[in-house]
């Protein structure tokens, strides 16, 4: 993919985070894993930069900011505790070859895990359990008992029409992305035949809704660019996760293509538009019931290298699907 350079330049040099670098290398370039650009940047994320930073305020036990022992001290408040802190370390590329990775999975997994499979400290949330397993699987822990349960949980939980909801409902809502993200995270060669036709369901109904479009008027904080996600969905979010998935040249991506293309500015970046939590008071009735504190790594409003490089790594994957049909 060409790429301008002088993006490609304020991306992979030297005063960009490590975690920006192995993306553009390994998402947008298309580089291998062995190449030495990918394993340079791949070795100083933890070391240096955003997830250093992070991980430097982690207790020893693996928990942030509140060292209580119930399930709510994980996820409260929001977005300064374990379970935010953990998500963003796993979308920034650490893993479980790191052991504060490891410490914090397992602290997740200690409190977390119910007998039904939900991840979520027994709330049964489509929202806390799908973000838990795509952290857990990113930090290495596929195999285990429980991430196994959960696997079969977002399965059960799927709804008819394809997708998922967070609250009681029999039809899913993109606002439900959370399952599809975390399949996303299973390797190809360990999906089963049932976690296979769960994709090919929710990536189904995600393209039907064309990323975007739900029954009455558009919400307008899904046409805003944000990171960290946490549990709220955007556009952007729905075109990583499908493009990933391997539907890059269904041509139902249309309108949220031509939304992503539109949102670059004239220097050929991406900025963030707002933190969240990012609620419109007109629409929606989603309410906060606790205090809320933003977790933010680039201002909005500015150039954003992690904007830029996760909008670029999307047009990257349509590019080359539609190539290789070609």
């Amino acid at each position: 993919m060409r790429v301008p350079s002088t993006v490609r330049r304020w991306l992979t040099g030297p005063r960009s985070d490590p975690s920006v670098r192995w993306r553009y290398w390994s998402e947008v370039d298309g580089r291998p894993p062995s190449d030495p650009r990918v394993r340079s940047a791949r070795r100083a994320i933890g070391a240096v930069g955003w997830a250093e930073r992070l991980l430097s305020f982690q207790h020893p036990d693996g928990h942030w900011t509140s060292p209580g022992t119930s399930a709510r001290d994980l996820y409260l408040p929001k977005y300064a505790v374990t379970n935010w802190i953990a998500i963003v370390l796993g979308d920034l590329g650490v893993t479980g070859d790191d052991p504060r990775a490891r410490r914090a999975g397992q602290l997740l997994l200690d409190r977390w895990s119910a007998k039904g499979g939900d991840l979520s400290g027994s709330s049964g949330e489509i929202c806390v359990t799908g973000n838990a397993v795509r952290t857990l699987l990113r930090f290495g822990f596929l195999d285990h008992p429980a991430v196994q349960r959960s696997i079969a949980w977002i399965l059960r939980t799927q709804k008819p029409d394809g997708g998922w909801h967070c609250g009681p409902s029999r039809t899913g809502t993109l606002d439900g992305w959370e399952g599809l993200a975390a399949f996303a995270e299973i390797p190809v060669e360990e999906r089963d035949v049932a976690v296979q036709r769960s994709i090919e369901r929710g990536a189904d109904f995600f393209l039907r809704h064309h990323l975007m479009e739900e029954r009455g008027p558009r919400y307008p904080p899904w046409f805003r660019i944000h990171y960290p996600n946490h549990y709220y969905y955007d556009v952007l979010v729905g075109l990583r996760t499908l493009t990933r998935l391997g539907y890059g040249r269904d041509r139902r991506l249309g309108p949220a293509l031509r939304w992503l293309r539109e949102k670059q500015r004239a220097d050929g970046t991406w900025a963030l538009d707002a933190d969240h939590p990012d609620l419109d008071p007109e629409r929606g009735g989603y309410r906060i019931r606790w205090p809320a504190f933003p977790l933010r790594l680039e201002p909005p409003g500015e150039a954003s290298r992690w904007a830029t490089v996760e909008a670029l790594a999307v047009l990257a994957r349509v590019e080359a699907a539609r190539t290789r049909v070609s």
